[in-house]
């Protein structure tokens, strides 16, 4: 723990917690979690409570892609629901406090599976016991009554699944740092490919292993599912596309390590899809669409990562090669198509 973090000033902090009435034991100190694939995060300790606090890269920053305060409108309505999440405790929207949007909400003990070594310590029966419990999860949020916990207004549902198509070929646009032919290939398939009819619920948006916390004793046990600021109201089977794709070996280039999820003991794509079917009682129709969707939003997702890299706006290690991965998804895409 230390008291010197780019894009977190700790007495600026410390002096607004304490204007706004969050009790404080002593001064503030830090650690690191992530550092640029997606928000900072950052563990936040006194002298007898411990937080965690999320705001957005300090540049390369895309509109959709780091929204703290709709994370933190989400986690609040879904307190009392069959989802776990960790008890929120402040937004802070004024931007001349630490420089960007931020929040802070009471930390979580349990263990993150983060890379394939931490799989590698389990059994098959604890590994079964996880995946259960991993799509159980996503099946809860997926039946969650988003009209009765308050957040009707999130997203609009109807036409989601095109929306999304424009949104990452955007984001592409805004953070690319090549041109990409596989890109339009992939967006004019993905536009003629529309499903007529979709379902409608609340979406995670990045769901896999290592954006939830697992129970310290029981890793078949969710203690909360984090990472929410791609959230909103959409349709479930992105959701499950992207937990699947995010099992492509490539991913561990995003990630900068070999990964938890892309680990050769989990189940297989099939097999996701499968359980998460059975699970939810969904027909998972139109997959092929979802699948080449969602590979093409991993490879913007990977393109913006590069981008920020390259810019300088990382910190941390491990993001070096995240770019190396974008060729892949397109190209994967583009396969599960044909």
């Amino acid at each position: 723990m230390t008291t010197q973090h780019r894009g977190l000033e700790l007495p600026a902090l410390q002096n607004f917690l304490r204007r706004s009435g969050i009790p404080l034991d002593g001064d503030l100190r830090a650690e690191l979690i992530s550092g640029g694939k997606s928000n900072l995060t950052y563990h936040i300790v006194d002298d007898s409570s411990r937080w965690i606090l999320r705001r957005p890269p300090t540049t390369g920053r895309t509109p959709s892609a780091h929204d703290v305060a709709r994370e933190f409108r989400i986690t609040s309505a879904l307190q009392h629901t069959d989802v776990p999440v960790a008890t929120p405790v402040i937004l802070c929207e004024d931007e001349t406090v630490l420089g960007a949007p931020f929040t802070l909400v009471e930390y979580v003990s349990g263990q993150v599976l983060r890379t394939g070594s931490d799989v590698e310590a389990l059994s098959d029966d604890q590994i079964d016991a996880c995946m259960t419990g991993l799509i159980r999860v996503l099946g809860a949020l997926h039946n969650v009554d988003y009209q009765a916990v308050g957040l009707g207004t999130l997203g609009r549902p109807d036409g989601y699944v095109t929306r999304q198509i424009d949104l990452w070929a955007k984001q592409w646009d805004r953070v690319k740092t090549r041109d990409s032919v596989d890109v339009t290939k992939l967006y004019d398939a993905l536009t003629e490919l529309v499903p007529t009819h979709t379902d409608a619920s609340i979406v995670h948006g990045d769901y896999r292993i290592d954006n939830t916390i697992l129970a310290s004793e029981d890793v078949g046990t969710l203690a909360a599912v984090v990472d929410w600021e791609l959230s909103t109201l959409g349709d479930p089977l992105t959701d499950v596309a992207l937990m699947c794709v995010y099992r492509h070996p490539a991913f561990d280039l995003v990630l900068g390590e070999p990964g938890a999820w892309t680990s050769p003991r989990l189940p297989s794509i099939d097999d996701l899809a499968s359980r998460y079917a059975a699970a939810s009682g969904r027909v998972l129709d139109h997959w092929n669409f979802y699948m080449a969707l969602a590979y093409f939003k991993v490879a913007v997702i990977a393109e913006g990562i590069n981008y920020r890299y390259r810019a300088g706006a990382t910190v941390g290690a491990g993001f070096d090669r995240a770019g190396e991965s974008v060729p892949e998804f397109l190209a994967a895409g583009l396969g599960s198509l044909t």
